[in-house]
């Protein structure tokens, strides 16, 4: 007996298209680069950018706008408003690719390069230089993104030896490297000058403590007559207000030898190129108690 079967046909199921990766360009020039005839202007950039990505429309790369161009902005600086957008737009989930005609046209900062490609390791962003063989969806893109980014930490970390380096050299000159001046000085192009009103207190407060030794009845005393720690104007003109003294302030403020006209660089003491406010006779005799604690 013959069975006969009935065809059914397959079911096959539908396969959407990949979603289009969204593509925009980012370009910049400085005032610098527009006196180089071989650097493209942003517009040129933004051509060339667009050009690539049609080229790429077999891969489902779509251009979206807008291109985002910093014209006039130096490279070494990122507070750019449209590079501040374009980071925005990334992390608002608008953007799967950032095309640049050459990595340089992000940044030329080692130390802002360090901050900015991190951001193109989080998945979904993609970094794509089309005149470098830069694409981090590739292994080989990856590779010279970690490369770049090693190299551009070595230097910073190179740079960062020179100017610690050079800062020594600067105060076994005795000069003054800047931070918080102390109570008594004020800093005026960048040498520490006596604040005669200030050093009075300072020599008043070695000399009592030289008498009695008291921290607490220092600090009781000067909270009387209205004394507070350092009040200055930072270089950006932000007022700091002084406080009340302390004993931890007291005790910082006798054994710190700037006083004595000397610059301490990693706890070995240089002589300086500003006054002294306190005589050595003053400095011992206050230390006499001191070392008695």
């Amino acid at each position: 007996m013959m069975l006969f079967m009935r065809h059914v046909p397959a079911q096959t199921a539908e396969i959407s298209p990949p979603r289009p990766l969204r593509c925009t360009v980012y370009a910049r020039v400085s005032v610098d680069d527009r006196q180089d005839s071989d650097m493209p202007s942003v517009e040129v950039q933004g051509q060339a950018c667009r050009a690539y990505i049609e080229a790429h429309r077999h891969e489902h790369w779509q251009a979206i706008e807008p291109v985002y161009e910093d014209s006039g902005y130096s490279g070494g600086d990122l507070n750019r408003p449209a590079l501040r957008q374009l980071l925005d737009d990334m992390q608002s989930d608008k953007i799967d690719v950032v095309l640049v005609h050459r990595l340089d046209r992000l940044s030329r900062s080692v130390q802002d390069l360090c901050a900015l490609l991190p951001l193109f390791t989080i998945p979904g962003i993609r970094l794509v230089s089309m005149s470098q063989p830069l694409d981090t969806a590739t292994p080989e893109g990856r590779l010279n993104l970690h490369l770049l980014t090693s190299f551009a930490q070595f230097e910073r970390e190179v740079t960062g030896e020179r100017i610690r380096d050079k800062i020594a050299a600067s105060k076994r000159k005795g000069m003054w490297m800047g931070g918080v001046p102390p109570l008594g000085y004020d800093v005026v192009e960048r040498k520490l000058v006596i604040n005669d009103r200030e050093a009075a207190l300072v020599r008043d407060i070695f000399r009592r403590y030289a008498e009695h030794g008291s921290a607490a009845r220092l600090v009781r005393e000067l909270e009387i007559e209205g004394h507070t720690t350092k009040a200055w104007v930072t270089q950006s003109g932000r007022e700091r207000l002084g406080r009340s003294i302390d004993q931890q302030y007291i005790f910082t403020l006798l054994r710190n030898r700037i006083y004595l006209g000397e610059i301490c660089n990693h706890e070995t003491w240089y002589s300086g190129q500003h006054d002294p406010i306190i005589s050595q006779e003053l400095w011992d005799a206050a230390h006499a108690f001191i070392e008695r604690r």
